[in-house]
């Protein structure tokens, strides 16, 4: 039974979360700040965690910054819950690693298909030391060979390198800007749609396998989902 925190400051949306939660199959806590949080822990990992923004104490930002900072729960998914709505918001949680967002108010027959459907993606992916697996397409890092269906596929060291950061931060939404600086660096003087041209090239010789590349209106890519 998969476990599923929730900090939500608010009692009423907390207890209608867990219920919802718990209805549906999963072994769900809330708390009420990201003390309780950090507490529990200690002693069992979720296995995703629903994090409102506004919250007493460590804001959603500093939590979800806090767990991919830490080794032992960087890779556990994250829902944003919040009334802060705007593109900007949404972007910094995504760009700072929430796999999905979800504003306020919501649904709850939509947040349970939301948390299936991370849940889901997270299971797909099959990450071994130096090796990204998603579907049929594999990376090797050490070796930097791609194969798509056990056929290796040439890229440049660009390619390459986008490829990998885009598996690397599987479900997350990442942005042109974020993009630029990872893979081309902050001292590049290019614009973001660099990102683009480049994307376009990595889907033309990843072949089938280049829908796992998918465009985020206005905002940039992510593999996954």
């Amino acid at each position: 039974m998969n476990v599923i925190y929730c900090v939500e400051d608010d009692e009423s949306i907390r207890e209608l979360v867990v219920y919802a939660l718990k209805n549906n199959g999963f072994d769900s806590k809330g708390f009420e700040s990201a003390e309780g949080l950090y507490n529990e822990i200690q002693t069992r990992l979720p296995d995703m965690i629903l994090l409102d923004i506004m919250l007493p104490g460590d804001d959603g930002y500093k939590v979800l910054k806090n767990i991919r900072e830490t080794s032992n729960t960087k890779d556990i998914p994250v829902i944003m819950l919040t009334a802060k709505n705007s593109e900007f918001d949404k972007i910094k949680g995504l760009d700072m690693g929430a796999d999905d967002y979800i504003s306020k108010p919501f649904g709850v027959m939509e947040l349970v298909s939301r948390v299936k459907a991370v849940l889901r993606r997270s299971v797909k992916s099959e990450k071994i030391e130096n090796q990204i697996c998603v579907e049929e397409l594999c990376i090797d890092v050490e070796k930097h060979i791609v194969l798509v269906n056990n056929v290796e596929v040439n890229l440049t060291f660009k390619e390459f390198e986008l490829l990998h950061y885009l598996l690397k931060n599987l479900n997350i939404v990442l942005s042109r800007d974020s993009l630029m600086n990872a893979v081309w660096g902050t001292d590049f003087e290019g614009e973001s749609r660099t990102v683009d041209v480049h994307i376009r090239t990595l889907r033309m010789k990843l072949g089938d396998a280049g829908r796992i590349i998918q465009t985020i209106r206005n905002v940039g890519y992510k593999i996954g989902g």
